[in-house]
């Protein structure tokens, strides 16, 4: 793979128009703000990150998670440009220089595909159609298509949200450049060739996949139908170690504000990081600013350490970028990094697994929410199995005219519940909820 290929501004959905377009270099930067202002990102704020919505204590959604994970992302992509350049002087001028952009808007647009309630909204959805009332239907669908809803994936409903042509949309979606949604494009097969349930597009967005890919040059590692798998766009890569970076760094400082687990045990988690004389420092820099909340305390490791784990990101990523250029490079960045950082970072996600993400309070909303995107699922495919039946024209008058719910195709009807029932929030699924099950009646 070769960068000068690899970064395009051409739109998907506006081809045609890529040779009228001269002011190149804001074309990624109307990436980021196209996504800044649309509807889905603006519900990601009333979505769950790992813990319940925010009540007296603040801690993060989905919102403030991707828009964090975009900071360090375009440090992520502006670092990387800039020690490149130097190794590759032919970039300097190009559109290569714009990475930082990219990453950074990719990383917004990362977890937009994410239906309610996190993972157990993932897992609501699947085992619907494996394991509950859904089973039934296989034998009415087509192999792929049941292959994507039994595996169903955030990372690729987010490629659908972007690409695909709802009704009243304009063809591309989004219409969003070819680069950036290569980047958010972590899994880069279809389902059927899926490993643990993890893949990249529907099999409706397929094609437009395998167009970005040819177009960009993106390495085909394995060409048999329906089992065509790529290498990563090498972006990607930068995309995915600043939402670990986020991810497990901001977990511990929510667990902490929380009282999940203790002042004493947040600070030797983060100061592990360090080795003893950036420790020093920081231990000394406190005391000489007089930092003496303890919160006050927590944010500054935090922000030492993301700080570390940024630039050994950027290390590992030049270190590899022949490898990954050829699509052989098969970890994480995260994984390339030095200790004792790798080491601490494996202690941090222990401590997560064992005290944060089986803590009660998570476990509840992740019970509360499966229940709540069982339901959904089992009223509203339902009514789009049997759509004359009097309560399920009452029902699908509910979904929004943007999905295809009365489509004459099984297919069709069945996704656009699906793509209705990812895009609440929250508040509007268990709003919903407790209506259909007459638990809460309308006020007007």
């Amino acid at each position: 793979m070769k960068w000068q290929q690899l970064i395009s501004n051409k739109r998907l959905g506006q081809e045609h128009r890529h040779a009228e377009r001269h002011d190149d270099r804001s074309e990624f930067k109307r990436d980021y703000d196209r996504l800044i202002f649309s509807a889905p990102f603006r519900r990601l704020q009333n979505k769950t990150q790992v813990f319940p919505l925010p009540g007296s204590i603040f801690v993060h959604n989905r919102l403030t998670h991707s828009l964090e994970v975009a900071s360090v992302g375009r440090s992520l992509g502006d670092d990387v440009a800039t020690r490149l350049k130097t190794l590759h002087p032919e970039l300097t001028g190009t559109l290569f220089e714009e990475i930082g952009t990219i990453v950074s808007a990719a990383c917004l647009a990362h977890d937009m595909g994410n239906p309610p309630f996190g993972h157990s909204g993932e897992s609501a959805i699947s085992t619907f159609f494996s394991e509950g009332k859904g089973n039934y239907l296989q034998g009415q669908l087509s192999k792929s298509f049941w292959s994507d809803i039994t595996h169903f994936d955030g990372n690729a409903n987010a490629f659908r949200l972007l690409t695909h042509k709802f009704k009243g949309r304009r063809t591309g979606g989004f219409a969003m450049t070819y680069s950036m949604l290569a980047s958010i494009v972590k899994y880069p097969y279809p389902s059927t060739a899926a490993h643990k349930n993890k893949f990249g597009f529907f099999a409706e967005e397929f094609p437009y996949y395998r167009q970005i890919a040819e177009e960009l040059g993106i390495a085909c590692l394995s060409a048999a139908d329906g089992q065509e798998k790529w290498a990563r766009h090498p972006l990607v890569y930068l995309v995915e170690a600043a939402d670990d970076i986020c991810y497990e760094i901001m977990d511990i400082e929510d667990a902490h504000k929380l009282k999940l687990i203790s002042y004493e045990e947040a600070r030797e988690l983060l100061l592990g990081f360090l080795d003893e004389t950036s420790k020093n420092r920081v231990l000394a820099r406190i005391e000489e600013e007089q930092i003496d909340d303890i919160n006050e305390q927590v944010n500054y490791f935090r922000s030492c350490v993301i700080g570390l784990l940024e630039k050994e990101c950027v290390d590992a990523f030049v270190n590899h970028e022949q490898e990954i250029l050829a699509g052989q490079f098969g970890k994480s960045l995260i994984d390339c990094i030095n200790s004792p950082a790798l080491e601490a970072y494996q202690r941090c996600k222990k401590i997560s697994k064992q005290r944060i993400y089986a803590s009660k309070v998570v476990l509840d909303v992740e019970l509360s929410g499966y229940k709540i995107m069982a339901t959904l699922m089992e009223t509203f495919i339902e009514a789009a199995v049997n759509p004359n039946r009097f309560y399920s024209r009452q029902l699908l008058q509910r979904v929004s005219s943007q999905y295809d719910i009365d489509a004459p195709d099984l297919e069709t009807r069945l996704m656009a519940v699906i793509d209705y029932i990812t895009g609440m929030t929250d508040i509007y699924a268990l709003d919903v909820y407790q209506k259909i099950n007459g638990f809460a009646l309308p006020i007007v």
